[in-house]
C-alpha cells in the first residue's frame, strides 16, 4: 500500500472516530456510573444472597421476539445543496410502502430519514444516531458518494446491512475490494461506476462524426467537474474514455460542490477552444447557473452535463440555455413508469426526476423485496443472523429483482460487487438531448428517437 493510500485510510479512520465521538461521550456517563457502582464494596448480606441466588437460580436461554415494528433507515441529502434528492427519495419510499400497505411482511413498517446534509462527517453522526439511539434495522438509499465512502466504516464496525446506496465512485469499489469480508455489508450499488456509463456519450459523439453530422475542429475535450469522490471519479472516466479515441484532454479542473460562479473557469476553457465541454454537477444551483454561463460567455464547444435532468424543476433553473445540451438518463418509456409519475404527481403535487423519484422508487421495492425474503425465513425474527442473511441474499443468492419500473432487471454484479450489472435486459441509460425542457433519446441506436442536433455555435 502506498504512503498515499495509508494515509487516507488513517484520515478515514481519524474522522470516522472523531464522528462517533460525541454519541461515545453520552453513553460514557451511563456506563462510567454503573462501572461506579459495580465496584463499590458489597455489603456482607449482599453477597450472602447473590451466593443463595447462583445456586438456587437456573440459566434460562432467551428465545428472540418476533419484531412488531421494523424500522428502515432512508439516507440521503434531506436537506443542503441536493435535498432535492432526498426530497424525491422519501415521497418514492413513502408511496412504494403505502402500496404495500404500510408492513412488510406482515410487520408494520417506520421510515427513518437520516440526512447527510452532502457532508459525510454529518452523515456518520446521523447514521451512528439511526442506529444506537432510533434502532433502525437496516438502511437504504443515499446519494452521494463522498458519504456511502465514509459510511462504508459505520455499517463495517456495526455489522449493519445498507442496501442499495447511490453512490458511484470508483473509489467504492476500490474501499471494498480493500477487505471484501469487512466491508460486506454495502451491496447492490445502485448507481454503477462512471466508466461503465460514460460510454454512451462518447459513442454518441463518435457515431456523429462517422456520420457526417459533426466535424471536430481541435480533437480536445475540457472537463470541469465538482470536487467530490463522484466528480473526479466521472472526470476520469471522461479522460480515460476520450483518450482512448486519440483526443486531447485540453484541461481538468474541480471546483467546490455548491460552487455558482463559473464565468472565470468557463472564460479560460473557452480560450482553449475544446469541441466538447463535460461536466457533472449533483447541486441544482451549481448545474443550472453552469449552463446560463456557458451562453454567456460565448462558448462553441458541445456541452456534456451528466447529471442536468436528475433536478426536479432543472429548466425553470437552467432555460433555454440548456437546449443542445446531451445528459444521461433514464425515461419514463414503460406503462409501470408512466403510471408512477400520474400517482406520485397527484400525491405531492410535482413530476419527479427519474434519477432521484424514479430510481428510489425502484431502490424502495428492492430493499422491501429483500428485507421480505429475510422476514419470511426468520418468522419475523430480527437478529445478527437475520442482518448477515439481507448480505447472503443479495450477494451469494444472486437476488434479481424484475419488478421495477425504470430497468429490466437489478442484480449486483458477481464478478464485480457491490456494483449492479449494466447492459442490456440488465442497468443502462439512454443519453438523450434537450430542447426546451424535454429530452429525445439519441443513444443507444436501437432506442434513438432523434439523431445527434450539433449546436448552431459548432462550427
Amino acid at each position: 500500500m502506498s504512503e498515499e493510500k495509508k494515509e487516507e485510510k488513517a484520515i478515514s479512520r481519524r474522522k470516522y472516530l472523531g464522528a462517533v465521538a460525541g454519541l461515545g461521550v453520552a453513553a460514557a456517563v451511563g456506563w462510567g456510573l454503573a462501572g461506579y457502582l459495580a465496584s463499590k464494596p458489597k455489603a456482607p448480606t449482599i453477597e450472602k444472597t447473590v451466593t443463595i441466588t447462583k445456586t438456587a437460580t437456573p440459566t434460562v436461554p432467551t428465545t428472540p421476539a418476533k419484531l412488531t415494528k421494523f424500522k428502515l433507515g432512508v439516507q440521503g441529502p434531506m436537506t443542503g445543496p441536493a435535498a432535492y434528492a432526498g426530497k424525491d427519495f422519501m415521497n418514492a419510499y413513502k408511496l412504494a410502502l403505502e402500496e404495500r400497505g404500510g408492513q412488510i411482511a406482515g410487520i408494520p413498517v417506520e421510515l427513518v430519514p437520516i440526512d447527510c446534509e452532502s457532508d459525510p462527517e454529518k452523515a456518520v453522526k446521523a447514521y451512528e444516531r439511526a442506529i444506537m439511539v432510533e434502532g433502525i434495522h437496516a438502511g437504504a438509499c443515499g446519494w452521494h458518494s463522498s458519504v456511502h465512502l465514509a459510511l462504508m466504516d459505520v455499517w463495517a464496525a456495526h455489522k449493519f446491512p445498507h442496501i442499495a446506496h447511490f453512490g458511484a465512485a470508483r473509489t467504492i469499489l476500490e474501499k471494498f475490494r480493500s477487505n471484501p469480508e469487512y466491508y460486506k455489508w454495502t451491496m447492490a450499488k445502485w448507481w454503477p461506476i462512471p466508466e461503465k456509463l460514460v460510454i454512451g456519450y462518447i459513442e454518441t459523439i463518435f457515431r456523429a462524426i462517422e456520420k457526417g453530422i459533426i466535424t471536430p475542429k481541435t480533437k480536445k475535450v475540457s472537463i470541469y467537474v465538482e470536487d467530490t469522490d463522484w466528480g473526479r471519479s466521472a472526470g476520469k472516466a471522461f479522460e480515460e474514455g476520450f483518450k482512448k479515441k486519440g483526443w486531447e484532454v485540453a484541461s481538468f479542473d474541480v471546483a467546490p460542490l455548491d460552487e455558482t460562479e463559473h464565468v472565470p473557469m468557463l472564460t479560460k476553457i473557452k480560450g482553449l477552444d475544446p469541441d466538447v465541454l463535460a461536466v457533472t454537477w449533483t447541486g441544482a444551483a451549481p448545474v443550472t447557473s453552469l449552463i446560463k454561463q456557458t451562453r454567456e460567455v460565448g462558448l462553441r464547444s458541445i456541452i456534456i452535463a451528466d447529471g442536468l435532468g436528475w433536478i426536479t424543476g432543472w429548466y425553470e433553473m437552467a432555460g433555454k440555455a440548456s437546449d443542445y445540451v446531451l445528459d444521461m438518463i433514464p425515461q419514463w418509456t414503460t406503462p409501470k413508469a408512466k403510471a408512477f409519475v400520474e400517482k406520485f404527481k397527484a400525491k405531492y403535487g410535482y413530476e419527479p426526476s427519474p434519477s432521484t423519484g424514479g430510481l428510489a422508487y425502484d431502490n424502495a421495492l428492492f430493499a422491501f423485496a429483500v428485507i421480505e425474503e429475510v422476514l419470511k425465513r426468520t418468522g419475523g425474527v430480527w437478529d445478527q443472523h437475520a442482518k448477515e442473511l439481507v448480505v447472503d441474499i443479495v450477494r451469494k443468492e444472486h437476488f434479481a429483482f424484475k419488478d421495477g419500473i425504470l430497468m429490466e432487471t437489478y442484480q449486483e454484479d458477481p464478478n464485480d460487487p457491490p456494483d449492479l450489472i449494466v447492459g442490456e435486459h440488465y442497468y443502462i441509460f439512454p443519453v438523450i438531448q434537450y430542447f426546451d425542457g424535454k429530452g429525445k433519446i439519441i443513444w443507444p441506436p436501437a432506442w434513438a428517437e432523434a439523431e445527434f442536433t450539433p449546436p448552431p455555435w459548432f462550427k
